[in-house]
């Protein structure tokens, strides 16, 4: 189970971050802007915003498995859809990775539910970092491919291959997949339909989670979206190598995420609280990808670059073993709603940072203060964090 909803959050950013490398052979044929490859860039989180409440909400009220599988059907549909809806009109792709963020909603609340279902409390630091750093995984896989595919065979193809996969995926996880409980299986079925909304509101550490989660993925989506191009305009690379520059910063974010997570549940083990565990995980990540960020505004090789890349993306990876699982350490059965709440926050900057990046770019002609901008929101993170997060049970 824990390896499925991995595959099914390597497919989503694969199918999500294919457009970052796709869009440069899309702006060079359908002659778009800056601005409107970021608008293209961006529209995605549009639906993914809208959905991920009620995708939380659904996970918990039907199970992890029927919510995923056809979300996974809905959004691979959607990913195959996408060369056509580009040809006919800028609207109609907008329209498209609208639908594509829609079903892409419910991969992380449906996985949560899951988790929470079936993954013992000692592991689940691990389960959770291991279903979010998939997300590495994917963008590892999706942008040197997708760049190569492109260069080989023109745009269109990866869109078609990926959506593909995603049906083959949905196929075996209906067949090999149950529903039930094996951890804390609610007393009642009723159990499931009284989700404590103002409860879960009114918690302080839950709004810690939602800004931790919320200002690292505006670092996490800047760069997804934006290091192929990079690393071509910075430096001058063409479309493959931009895709593969791209390549490392991501592996290292998978293998930083998994060490982290690994110390973060022996430390738990141990005997330290989850408080000081989430805190350290947390505040450690988003203080050390400010500081490479910065590092990164006067590069002017591409090699430095690239290192300098990879040491934010490790820090950043480092915060999964902190937000992440963190829903479950305070309301373990309401997890899925309270990772959709802060998901929905967290997914603001896939909107409006993305968006603003290009501006800045469009701007200032460099990267410097889009990474300047993002540095500042992680340090405020960090403290935001610090200050109100628990890793004490709230709701039972």
């Amino acid at each position: 189970m824990v390896l499925l909803i991995c595959a099914a959050a390597f497919i989503s950013y694969v199918d999500r971050t294919n457009i970052s490398v796709g869009a440069i052979a899309m702006q060079h044929q359908l002659g778009w802007s800056e601005t409107q490859k970021g608008l293209v860039l961006s529209a995605f989180f549009v639906g993914y915003l809208l959905m991920m409440v009620a995708s939380g909400a659904l996970a918990n009220r039907f199970g992890g498995r029927i919510i995923l599988g056809a979300a996974v059907i809905w959004w691979s549909l959607f990913t195959a859809l996408t060369p056509p809806a580009a040809l006919l009109s800028l609207p109609a792709l907008i329209l498209a990775r609208i639908a594509l963020g829609l079903g892409e909603a419910a991969v992380f609340p449906a996985s949560i539910n899951m988790i929470g279902r079936w993954v013992p409390t000692g592991a689940r630091s691990r389960a959770v970092t291991l279903l979010t750093s998939s997300i590495h995984l994917g963008t590892v896989f999706a942008l040197p491919v997708t760049g190569w595919l492109i260069h080989q065979y023109d745009w269109p193809l990866p869109f078609y291959l990926f959506g593909a996969a995603g049906l083959v995926w949905a196929a075996v996880w209906f067949k090999r997949v149950g529903s039930g409980w094996a951890v804390e299986p609610p007393a009642t079925h009723a159990a499931l339909l009284a989700i404590p909304w103002k409860r879960i509101l009114s918690l302080p550490c839950v709004w810690a989670i939602a800004v931790a989660h919320f200002c690292a993925n505006w670092s996490l989506y800047m760069l997804l979206a934006w290091l192929p191009s990079y690393f071509k305009t910075t430096f001058g690379v063409d479309i493959a190598s931009a895709g593969a520059l791209s390549v490392a910063p991501w592996l290292v974010a998978f293998v930083a995420a998994n060490s982290a997570a690994a110390v973060a549940d022996r430390l738990l083990r141990s005997g330290w609280r989850a408080t000081r565990v989430r805190k350290l995980m947390q505040c450690g990540g988003l203080i050390g990808t400010a500081v490479f960020l910065l590092l990164l505004g006067d590069v002017t090789s591409v090699r430095v670059a690239s290192v300098l890349m990879c040491g934010a993306t490790g820090f950043l990876a480092c915060c999964m073993p902190g937000f992440a699982p963190n829903g479950l350490d305070i309301a373990p059965r309401y997890a899925d709603v309270i990772f959709g709440i802060s998901n929905t926050f967290a997914t603001l900057p896939g909107i409006f940072g993305v968006l603003i990046t290009g501006w800045l770019i469009d701007r200032t002609g460099n990267y410097a203060t889009a990474f300047l901008l993002a540095a500042g929101v992680a340090l405020f993170g960090a403290l935001f964090f610090g200050l109100l997060a628990s890793g004490e049970r709230k709701i039972t």
